[in-house]
């Protein structure tokens, strides 16, 4: 995190924000046709939301804005984390993998949260 980035695409957290969402997409496409207006379009939307939200703040020009677009990814993360035990608990899919993945994109929020904090 201590590196100068050009772009918000060389972010860990933002890689890994897009690889979550990739994720979902390629577990949503097994789950059934009732539910693509339901949970996919949620799930994905939320998902989704996590690595814009990433890419959104990472142009700001002031703290106050960058930690803004940060804390909703955040709050967007955690919303994907519901719908993920709701997939899980309607047998829709395995979780474990993205929840990981989960867990990881939330501490690389804060830690990014917190470098921005200190600028």
């Amino acid at each position: 995190m201590g590196i100068p980035t050009k772009t918000f695409e060389e972010l860990l957290v933002w890689q890994k924000a897009h690889k979550l969402v990739l994720s979902i997409y390629s577990s949503t496409m097994r789950f059934p046709k009732e539910e693509l207006y339901g949970l996919v379009s949620q799930i994905r939307r939320s998902s989704i939301s996590v690595a814009a939200n990433i890419a959104e703040g990472y142009r700001k020009r002031t703290r106050v804005d960058k930690q803004r677009f940060l804390t909703i990814a955040h709050g967007s993360l955690e919303e994907t984390r519901y719908y993920l035990i709701l997939s899980r608990d309607l047998g829709y899919c395995d979780i474990s993998k993205m929840m990981s993945l989960l867990e990881e994109i939330s501490k690389l929020l804060t830690l990014y949260y917190r470098k921005i904090a200190t600028v």
